[in-house]
């Protein structure tokens, strides 16, 4: 007991080595922390639940095309405010906070590729940018785009991840834009082209009901949300409890909305092998 009253002895306090914040992230759906490297070395994909985590357009043609083979088309083009939208924030101002928080001037990048040796137009759509929603400079870059894939007689394939359809912010302009997609698409069709559409999360409303919803092969991630209205709107619509996994890709697989469910470390193999086979 001497030993523990003595004088002679003090406390240290040992700090604690300080971790570097930004390493890990959790997953949305299982909660499980994983270190952020190892997600990217995982395509984005939990390792433990097999969750599929948010992609930018950009991020997409990294790791779907042959590196450094992207040819990006129609850059410059971007929204004006057809209809001086007013609101707790106008057009104007919605497009200027989110190409600066994105990086991006709209929501799809468009252009050419090469996929394992093989040629192909590109366009991936961003829910990040106006939730992905189709106004008149989305659906000009995809018609241009097909357009030039008609010409040069390339596949087409278009990677939706849209949560918004048409842009309300530009009202009936935004509208014409499903029709103007799909006559492209139609004319691609008949000159005997591939169309491949590839549904990520979320792909919704106009955007599924116009180009994402026509392609010759559809495929989509895993539990990707797809549908027109959210099932939550639908619900309250009907006053019925909607079937479990409604609008998930594994309940459109099994009635048929949909061709197959492909993991994303899969999709440059799978989609690669469709263009071979149908050359």
């Amino acid at each position: 007991m001497a030993l523990f009253g003595s004088k002679k002895y003090t406390l240290v306090t040992v700090k604690k080595k300080d971790i570097p914040s930004g390493l890990w992230t959790k997953c949305p759906d299982c909660e499980a922390p994983t270190y952020k490297k190892e997600l990217e070395n995982n395509f984005h994909v939990c390792s433990k639940c097999g969750y599929h985590f948010y992609l930018s357009a950009r991020q997409r043609i990294d790791i779907f095309l042959d590196e450094g083979t992207f040819q990006e088309m129609d850059a410059d083009l971007v929204s004006t405010d057809p209809l001086g939208f007013k609101g707790p924030k106008t057009y104007k101002e919605k497009l200027d906070s989110d190409q600066k928080a994105t990086g991006l001037k709209d929501a799809v990048i468009t252009g050419t590729g090469v996929l394992k040796k093989k040629p192909i137009a590109l366009a991936v759509t961003d829910s990040q940018f106006i939730m992905g929603s189709m106004g008149s400079v989305v659906g000009e870059r995809i018609t241009r785009l097909v357009e030039h894939a008609t010409a040069d007689r390339l596949p087409v394939i278009i990677i939706s991840g849209s949560g918004g359809g048409a842009r309300m912010y530009e009202g009936v302009y935004s509208l014409m834009q499903m029709a103007k997609t799909c006559a492209a698409l139609s004319r691609h069709n008949k000159a005997g082209l591939l169309h491949i559409s590839f549904l990520t999360n979320p792909t919704m409303a106009g955007i599924m009901a116009s180009f994402a919803g026509i392609g010759d092969v559809i495929i989509a991630e895993p539990r990707a949300l797809i549908g027109f209205t959210g099932p939550r709107v639908i619900e309250q619509t009907i006053r019925q409890k909607l079937p479990e996994g409604f609008q998930r890709s594994e309940f459109l697989l099994a009635h048929g909305l949909i061709d197959m469910i492909v993991k994303r470390k899969d999709s440059r193999d799978v989609v690669s092998q469709i263009i071979e086979y149908t050359a």
